[in-house]
């Protein structure tokens, strides 16, 4: 396991969010032993401070992460350089440019921390050899991607036919535990909505 932290001030238990992504991973598949120790032993642990960047365009993403602490975004820039957010994630949640990933094309994305974060990753040439020494770890990532593609698809059919009042409760009941741990401009990006529109929808919402 390789570790990378640029803030010694940030104190982990390395060990203690390792048990947590094997307990995640463990929802999906049954992983024994072997596939533990060989999994372990490819996983790096990357420190993020707040507003730093993971990816930026340009890039090619190339590791699976996993959010072990803290919290984090993926947007990109139109041509007025306005910000659209298109995923927001907390612990427990993997986030990534799926499409440079999957491609290799650069990333036309920001893969922001919105607070100090710790992510556990899987670069991809490691995870591909776990694909074929550990079957369970190549079914757990093809729930993953199959799960992000039905959502990507379920979130562009439901900004097309839903209301803005309509995205918002969707959000809050998608999103539970993050909406106070984000900024308002962001969520107002991830909606589709000005933010005083955004206060508005709140206080209907109250």
């Amino acid at each position: 396991m390789k570790t990378i932290f640029k803030n010694v001030e940030f104190i982990v238990d390395s060990n203690q969010h390792i048990k947590s992504l094997i307990h995640h991973i463990r929802q999906d598949v049954t992983l024994d032993e072997y596939a533990i120790d060989k999994l372990s032993s490819v996983l790096v642990i990357k420190e993020l401070n707040k507003k730093e960047f993971l990816l930026e365009p340009g890039e090619t993403a190339n590791t699976m992460n996993f959010i072990a602490q803290g919290c984090m975004r993926s947007y990109y820039l139109d041509e007025n350089a306005q910000e659209h957010t298109l995923q927001l994630g907390i612990e427990q949640w993997w986030i990534n440019d799926l499409y440079s990933y999957l491609s290799r094309k650069k990333s036309r994305m920001y893969v922001q921390a919105l607070e100090k974060t710790l992510l556990i990753q899987l670069p991809r040439l490691e995870l591909e050899k776990l694909y074929v020494e550990v079957p369970a770890i190549s079914n757990f990532f093809r729930i993953k991607i199959q799960g992000a593609y039905v959502a990507v698809q379920e979130r562009v059919i439901d900004s097309m036919s839903d209301d803005a009042y309509e995205r918002y409760d969707t959000f809050r009941k998608s999103y539970r535990d993050i909406e106070q741990r984000v900024p308002q401009y962001i969520i107002a990006s991830y909606l589709g909505v000005t933010p005083e529109f955004l206060s508005y929808l709140r206080k209907k919402h109250s």
